[in-house]
């Protein structure tokens, strides 16, 4: 196991460093000068064209894309992803103060998501063609086919404006600091809601109809009649002798699923005005804050290449039949 993990971890540290010089040269060749974006308001010529260059200098813009990429990766090395473009701070403390809003709604998510999902699905597959088993399809079938930001969009409208039940703008109201410790956790909790719902809907859709069918394949397995013919009830034969062997598909789900959750949604958390990775990305994007955009993509596919790792690890530890040595 030790070795294989070895073995993992150098062709993941590989598979990084393409990814990073890809996302490189791509953003520096996309449309826009983060410089000229800076000096566009400047009335003077003189000075905007002597301004432009030495923010050019100061941003390493003016050195061959090569040079760029090197300078980003001796940064890099000890952790240290510049300072963004657009306000001077270090990247770093601009994505630990959006790390968390995304972190708490990706943890909310995943916890609803699978509280939900996971009985929906093993009910469903138990009580196949049944009544429960059509409903629960024509809901599940129906949030899935709707993206996400439209059910945002919807709550939005109705919930929050028609009605206005719930707070949709930000993680917190204006007077939250003039609150009471009660009055605070009922507005975070307010604030949390409709975000949090966009976010579980589709996903919870999607995992249940995926455990409902891997245990439908399980279930028609020969150990599966084995278990029944020796006289175990219906819900021993499930929970104990099927439902662990559909483990490893879910796993594999959740971790590629993860990473991309915790990386934020952009349309969401955009459109809740959310202060979030995805909001962060977003804005980066539009300015064209380079080093953001660079540790922003460099994260998310750290994210990805540990979760598959873990993933394959976890193989191991659930079925005694996969083995690395």
């Amino acid at each position: 196991m030790f070795g294989y993990i070895i073995r993992r971890s150098l062709t993941g540290l590989i598979t990084l460093f393409g990814i990073t010089v890809i996302t490189f040269f791509i953003v520096q060749m996309a449309p826009g000068d983060p410089a000229e974006m800076q000096t566009a308001q400047i009335t003077d010529a003189s000075v905007s064209i002597e301004m432009y260059e030495q923010l050019r200098a100061y941003y390493n813009l003016d050195k061959p894309m090569p040079v760029q990429y090197f300078l980003w990766v001796k940064k890099l090395v000890i952790l240290d992803f510049g300072k963004s473009f657009h306000d001077g701070r270090k990247v770093i403390d601009k994505i630990k103060d959006a790390l968390w809003p995304t972190l708490s709604v990706a943890m909310l998510s995943v916890f609803l998501t699978y509280l939900f999902s996971l009985p929906i699905g093993i009910y469903s597959a138990v009580k196949q063609g049944k009544w429960f088993d059509r409903i629960s399809s024509t809901i599940v079938y129906a949030l899935y086919s709707v993206p996400a930001y439209v059910i945002g969009m919807v709550l939005i409208f109705y919930v929050g404006v028609k009605l206005d039940l719930l707070p949709f703008r930000g993680m917190k109201s204006d007077d939250y600091e003039s609150m009471s410790a009660g009055g605070q956790m009922l507005d975070l909790a307010k604030h949390y809601i409709m975000i949090t719902l966009c976010f579980t809907l589709g996903n919870l859709a999607y995992f249940s109809r995926f455990a409902r069918q891997n245990l439908l394949e399980v279930i028609r397995q020969d150990y599966i009649r084995t278990a029944r013919a020796k006289g175990l009830t219906e819900w021993t034969v499930i929970l104990k002798h099927a439902f662990p062997n559909t483990l490893i598909p879910l796993i594999t789900l959740m971790s590629l699923t993860l990473p991309f959750i915790l990386s934020g949604s952009v349309i969401l958390e955009y459109m809740f005005n959310w202060p979030g990775l995805g909001r962060l990305f977003f804005d980066s994007i539009l300015r064209r804050d380079y080093p953001t955009i660079m540790a922003m993509s460099f994260i998310t596919a750290t994210l990805v290449l540990i979760g598959t790792l873990l993933a394959d690890i976890a193989y191991a530890l659930v079925d005694p039949r996969v083995s690395y040595d």
